[in-house]
């Protein structure tokens, strides 16, 4: 049975489940009849306790699919958010996470905003599911209007007291994702 969170909420993904060691993290999204589709990337970052990326290879994206123990995957890219189910995916292997990384925080910034942001985008969400067997674990739906912001943390898989866990942020920033991987170490070429 999945735990449905609003913004700010956690539940433990692995307490009651001690075989669950891979995750799917769905990403979706829609736009308005009246608007035309634009290009949104999901991203994770890879986060020390201080809050920081240890370097630039802990921001996994389009052009850098997967860190270097290959514990988060990014899985392509969806142009223009149109179909059913999860626009966007990245995988988590947590037995693989290094030790030092405290959390995968996962983004969804929009490319090349020229003038989008996410008021106008509609039914945003962000799902965790057992990669083994399919189970929705969690799901987050980002309900808040966010006009003027062109990047967004949309949640965060931690640890906490040897289990992993899932917060809910639905957090944006203006500057699209310059602004965001920098606040977090990234050198911004």
């Amino acid at each position: 049975m999945s735990v449905l969170l609003t913004s700010g909420g956690n539940t433990s993904i692995t307490e009651h489940r001690p075989g669950l060691h891979r995750l799917r993290v769905g990403l979706g999204w829609k736009f308005p009849d009246d608007r035309e589709p634009f290009d949104l990337d999901a991203s994770a970052l890879l986060v020390q306790a201080n809050g920081q990326v240890r370097g630039d290879g802990d921001f996994i994206f389009y052009n850098h699919p997967a860190d270097a123990a290959g514990s988060v995957r990014y899985g392509g890219d969806s142009l223009d958010g149109a179909g059913e189910g999860d626009d966007e995916v990245i995988t988590i292997d947590l037995e693989r996470v290094p030790a030092e990384i405290a959390k995968v925080i996962v983004c969804v910034t929009i490319h090349e905003a020229a003038g989008h942001h996410f008021g106008h985008v509609g039914d945003a969400y962000i799902r965790l599911q057992n990669l083994d067997d399919g189970e929705e674990i969690v799901r987050f739906d980002l309900d808040q209007n966010f006009t003027g912001m062109t990047a967004m943390l949309f949640g965060e898989v931690y640890r906490h007291n040897g289990t992993w866990k899932f917060r809910a942020l639905g957090m944006g920033f203006e500057g699209g994702l310059r602004t965001l991987i920098s606040s977090f170490g990234v050198a911004v070429q």
